[in-house]
């Protein structure tokens, strides 16, 4: 097997199980493929690990194994990773009233460069590397070994140009004839796994979305950044009086009122096709609850200075116009954003609004998200559930 050797002192990270080597690492590159699995060692040659290779990237080597045998790297060892990933769901998650869940979450489930996405019946897989992409044959396998037999492959498109993925986006093998509805929580939507955003659905706020109907009985709510509805159709379950709907996609404002047809709250619900930002700045301030999801603002390092004013100004609006006693739900899904720098956001948009905010509840990604110890940057969705006087 080919070996990629780290320069001397360059190991400790690796030692420490996490899963990346940066090219600066890089003693000696092995001669080898874009995706072809290598063995990664010290400069004296001793094992560390074995590991995707991807030659054009930073991250020259994702790492998925660090056991010290001569591994038997076949069908079987891909689907055990599989299978103890399910095994970790079945045990966190109630699948008598949710059958919405993410199977695969990356270096969270020692996995890099996959996520899968179940949705009922279908499972929607995003391949991020080449390495996955040349052993996808057994993922597709073991997924239908598990009993979803619809599996939808959706792939980026700064996937396919910067870790040359071929694969796009398409059904493999068969295809459900009906659109795919799913349940969360004993709530239903339908999914748009083929134009959706994502793999179709937000999966990670599933926790939060709860926590919102929990909170909503005979109040006003507003969802910004609504996509398909999620934290609305919960309101409207929870009780809620009114609920007001915002995305400037007109695509997700239709996904999002047939999702509030689906539970038949359409006499409670307006939804506006329109820029998130302009609508707060001229709305009522007369919500009990607000909700701030927006996209992510900082997709590489470089844009964490125009993200965290992006974040802050969203928030400023936020926590004037929320009435008050009222609560806003504010997220983060960038990772470059920590949750200590989103913290202090969000401290600097109370200050200029000048009304006391009091954090009720810190909030995070869900069960099936997990967070490898060893790679905190798995750690991307932050949230704080705030109380505004």
């Amino acid at each position: 097997m080919n070996k990629i050797v780290l320069k001397s002192g360059r190991e400790r990270s690796i030692i420490n199980r996490h899963p990346w080597i940066f090219s600066g690492a890089v003693k000696q590159m092995p001669q080898a493929d874009n995706g072809e699995i290598v063995q990664v060692v010290t400069n004296n040659d001793e094992h560390l690990g074995y590991g995707f290779f991807s030659p054009n990237s930073q991250i020259t080597c994702r790492l998925f194994s660090f056991a010290n045998v001569d591994e038997q790297i076949d069908f079987n060892f891909w689907r055990d990773k599989i299978n103890n990933a399910y095994r970790l769901r079945k045990s966190v998650i109630d699948f008598e009233n949710t059958n919405i869940f993410r199977l695969i979450c990356a270096e969270g489930d020692f996995f890099p460069g996959l996520i899968v996405d179940v949705y009922n019946e279908v499972a929607v897989v995003q391949i991020l590397i080449k390495g996955v992409e040349r052993i996808s044959s057994h993922i597709f396998k073991a997924i239908n070994e598990l009993g979803y037999h619809y599996i939808y492959l959706k792939t980026k498109q700064n996937t396919q140009l910067l870790e040359g993925v071929l694969g796009g986006n398409n059904w493999i093998d068969a295809r459900p004839e009906h659109q795919v509805m799913a349940t969360e929580h004993g709530v239903n939507f339908a999914v748009d796994v083929e134009h959706g955003q994502k793999t179709g659905f937000f999966i990670d706020q599933r926790e939060n979305r709860k926590l919102v109907g929990q909170f909503s009985k005979g109040k006003k709510v507003l969802n910004t950044f609504c996509y398909s509805g999620g934290f609305s159709l919960y309101a409207l379950e929870g009780g809620a009086s009114l609920v007001h709907s915002v995305d400037s996609s007109k695509d997700a404002i239709q996904l999002c009122e047939q999702n509030v047809g689906i539970i038949n709250r359409k006499d409670a619900h307006k939804s506006y096709v329109e820029d998130c930002f302009d609508f707060l700045k001229t709305c009522d301030d007369n919500y009990d609850i607000i909700i701030l999801d927006p996209p992510a603002f900082a997709k590489t390092a470089r844009a964490v200075d125009n993200a965290a004013r992006g974040y802050k100004n969203l928030n400023l609006l936020g926590i004037k116009k929320v009435a008050p006693g009222g609560m806003i739900f504010t997220f983060s899904c960038s990772q470059h954003i920590d949750k200590d720098l989103f913290r202090k956001i969000v401290f600097s948009a109370a200050a200029d609004a000048q009304r006391n905010v009091r954090i009720i509840k810190q909030l995070s990604q869900p069960e099936d998200h997990p967070i490898n110890i060893y790679h905190p940057e798995g750690e991307y969705l932050k949230g704080l559930m705030l109380q505004v006087d």
